[in-house]
């Protein structure tokens, strides 16, 4: 794929070396359909292509960074093994496209950022959130287990009891508490986010280049070291599509009310 293949993630570039990713279905606050979970996992292979890219920045358009998964997705997936096979290895992908990107990557993280959204969110190397972003891994509320990026990264930022109580609750997280809690970088005022994002960008791009991409490298061996436990949990993921509480936690979702999950009766 090439820049020109990609219909939802807007590309600009600027100087110096630092290319802005912007994911663009803003009128429905940039979730993941189809369409968008694919191109999330393509463009990192795409951007390490290019050899003018030396950064990238990651924000979305509009008043979210993404609103997690379209519903509509994951209903078409429930009890198809085939397609649920397809989302299992996009999952997979997406996380170790992302742990062996070789570029530093910063997100601009303003207002929801769930699901796959929060995966590019948060697997960035310099993740900053706006005061007013609200950071939530909803598997649990779905219904299903939390897999995606959860367990390769959650308990190496923010600790096993952070990473249990946040995972097994889905509750959301502020941007406050979350750098508080170690969950990202730095957390800034809303209309600070852009400027800090490219302040941080700047610096990176105009550093020592290669001791930069080495000193990723060799941090994200602990992400590696983690994968079993990554495949693990997207396994007990992909499980979970075969439950029925999947369909209740949709129907809670799209109704905006707690769900009553038929395994808790």
């Amino acid at each position: 794929m090439n820049y020109d293949d990609f219909q939802h993630i807007l590309f600009e570039k600027r100087d110096p070396h630092t290319l802005w990713l912007t994911f663009n279905r803003p009128d429905v606050l940039n979730a993941a359909n189809v369409r968008l979970h694919s191109e999330m996992v393509a463009v990192w292979p795409t951007i390490e292509r290019d050899p003018d890219v030396h950064v990238v920045v990651v924000t979305g358009a509009g008043r979210a960074f993404s609103a997690g998964g379209d519903l509509q997705m994951v209903e078409d997936a429930y009890q198809d093994f085939d397609e649920i096979v397809r989302i299992l290895d996009e999952a997979r992908d997406l996380v170790y496209h992302m742990v062996n990107f070789s570029k530093p990557v910063v997100s601009a993280i303003n207002g929801a950022a769930v699901g796959a959204g929060l995966v590019v969110a948060l697997l960035a190397d310099v993740s900053i959130a706006a005061e007013s972003a609200r950071l939530a891994d909803g598997h649990v509320r779905m219904g299903v287990a939390a897999g995606d990026h959860s367990a390769i990264i959650w308990p190496l930022l923010c600790g096993m009891a952070k990473a249990k109580y946040y995972l097994m609750t889905a509750d959301f997280i502020s941007g406050k508490e979350a750098e508080r809690i170690g969950l990202v970088s730095l957390c800034v005022p809303d209309k600070e986010l852009l400027e800090r994002a490219a302040a941080v960008a700047h610096q990176l791009a105009t550093g020592p280049r290669h001791a930069i991409r080495f000193t990723k490298r060799a941090l994200n061996q602990w992400l590696l070291q983690a994968g079993p436990i990554f495949d693990h949990s997207l396994a007990l993921e992909m499980m979970s599509f075969f439950s029925q509480d999947l369909m209740a936690g949709v129907e809670g979702l799209r109704q905006k009310q707690n769900p009553r999950f038929p395994s808790s009766e």
